[in-house]
């Protein structure tokens, strides 16, 4: 059984309801409003579960000097990169462009080769975008919301 089939059933009078445009809107905030929880979640450094990301890969003590690193993903998570839209029947949240094939990796734990002349690395696996019981709670109150202002 699908796990979203009790939470669709309820709410899916609620939306038939709604004219197109409002369905439209309504898709709109509840990707922004999704956005804005992924990106929060990722600036923390966890998965949806709640569990840290694995640690990154120890540098070399002999590396390149004056090197700073940012915290992971810091420009993945900017708007630039993570888009989020609505639909009259969804509302969507991806990563745009070529950082598409970065973010499969790191989001399903793949091999890749950081550049041309290195061999091929596994990544751990570290979901950027995902959900949980909290965003399914968020999103029925943004539907309830969203109905009531009707």
């Amino acid at each position: 059984m699908n796990e979203f089939k009790p939470f669709d059933d309820r709410l899916a009078g609620l939306i038939a309801a709604l004219s197109p445009v409002s369905r439209r809107r309504m898709a709109a905030d509840i990707a922004k409003t999704l956005r804005t929880r992924q990106q929060r979640r990722i600036k923390t450094q966890k998965a949806p579960d709640g569990t840290p990301y694995a640690a990154r890969k120890r540098q070399p003590v002999r590396a390149k000097k004056g090197r700073v690193k940012r915290e992971m993903f810091a420009k993945l998570r900017t708007n630039r990169f993570m888009k989020a839209s609505g639909r009259d029947d969804a509302a969507v949240v991806e990563f745009a462009g070529k950082v598409q094939r970065m973010v499969k990796v790191h989001q399903f734990g793949l091999k890749d080769r950081p550049n041309l002349h290195s061999e091929d690395v596994q990544y751990p696996e570290r979901p950027l975008i995902g959900y949980n019981q909290k965003i399914k709670v968020l999103i029925s109150d943004l539907i309830l919301d969203r109905y009531q202002a009707y």
